[in-house]
């Protein structure tokens, strides 16, 4: 198996028009999502991220620090899974409850490089 990391991209605000039925109704599907990539072995994490934080940019002389959410569109969590191949990352990624309950979501799928090439170094695991 490889590794995989999906990253749920959506707008900022995409829930704030929902009903506390709908978010009890998404986290549901959530938990029933990670709990069917646990059963299969796919999963090895998954994290909602808060919608606060900082993006650092620069250089150690001249370092700049900027709400994370200068855009519209933000990474709200992310999963690591394990899958066969990108086809089957992919697959996992089209079944994400995102998709059920808007439609600004987006998931980023790739390869997690497990180790360089060039050196040998391998990446903790």
């Amino acid at each position: 198996m490889k590794e995989f990391m999906l990253l749920i991209r959506n707008e900022s605000d995409h829930q704030d028009g929902w009903s506390e039925q709908t978010h009890q109704q998404f986290l549901k599907a959530c938990e029933d999502y990670i709990a069917d990539l646990k059963k299969n072995g796919k999963l090895k994490s998954a994290q909602p991220l808060v919608r606060e934080g900082k993006m650092v940019s620069g250089t150690k002389d001249d370092w700049k620090e900027n709400a994370y959410a200068n855009s519209k569109e933000v990474i709200v969590g992310y999963y690591h899974i394990f899958a066969d191949n990108l086809e089957d990352a992919v697959s996992i990624a089209k079944r994400n409850p995102e998709f059920a309950f808007g439609k600004t979501a987006r998931v980023e799928v790739r390869p997690i490089k497990m180790k360089e090439q060039t050196t040998g170094f391998e990446y903790p695991k």
